[in-house]
């Protein structure tokens, strides 16, 4: 009876030992990973100094932004390229600031769009020619995009409002200064830009 006592504590007693060097262990690892996300989440702030005053900002994964800069990248370029003035200076530095977006297609239809004398009719006819951004639309897994906009020509008599709707992919790359988001528009071509009216204005 006394030695069954004993193998019973015995028992008791181990199982005890090791359900206690387990929770142990487990507050360990839990303690690790705890602390290992504090130093992670330290690492990502960051101060930044503005006037003189240290302001606490959080970094964020890259990643989860890119869709964000996907987009911007696409509004930029369509802004810069048909955003225009009657100004022949103003044009062309806008439509270089565009080119470093794009691949050669975006070259490509300057050349065209120039040789059909778009860009003189801008400038003799004092037009203001300006872009709005409806909607874009990204196929993340094929990387490539639909835009949807809307372009105002506004000229002396008349304001002509056109549809305005272009595809074509995009690739990461290096960022640079003129290419803040490093992404490069590939295969850029307008589907459509037809008129959808022309208003002429009162001359009182």
């Amino acid at each position: 009876m006394l030695v069954k006592n004993i193998e019973q504590k015995i028992k008791i007693n181990k199982t005890i030992s090791l359900a206690s060097i387990l929770f142990a262990v487990i507050i360990v690892i839990v303690g690790f990973m705890f602390a290992y996300k504090l130093i992670e989440d330290s690492r990502k702030s960051l101060y930044v100094i503005d006037n003189g005053v240290p302001i606490l900002v959080k970094q964020t994964d890259e990643l989860l932004n890119r869709p964000v800069e996907y987009k911007s990248q696409v509004e930029l370029f369509h802004r810069l390229f048909f955003t225009l003035a009657p100004d022949d200076r103003y044009i062309k530095e806008n439509v270089e600031k565009s080119l470093y977006l794009i691949d050669d297609s975006g070259k490509k239809e300057y050349t065209n769009l120039r040789e059909k004398g778009f860009y003189n009719q801008i400038i003799s006819g004092n037009s203001l020619v300006t872009v709005r951004n409806d909607s874009i639309k990204l196929d993340l897994p094929n990387k490539k995009f639909i835009y949807y906009g809307t372009q105002m020509i506004n000229r002396k008599n008349s304001l002509i409002i056109r549809k305005l709707i272009t595809e074509g992919d995009f690739e990461d790359m290096i960022r640079s200064p003129n290419n803040p988001h490093g992404v490069l528009l590939r295969n850029w071509r307008i589907l459509d830009n037809s008129e959808i009216s022309n208003k002429a204005k009162s001359n009182y």
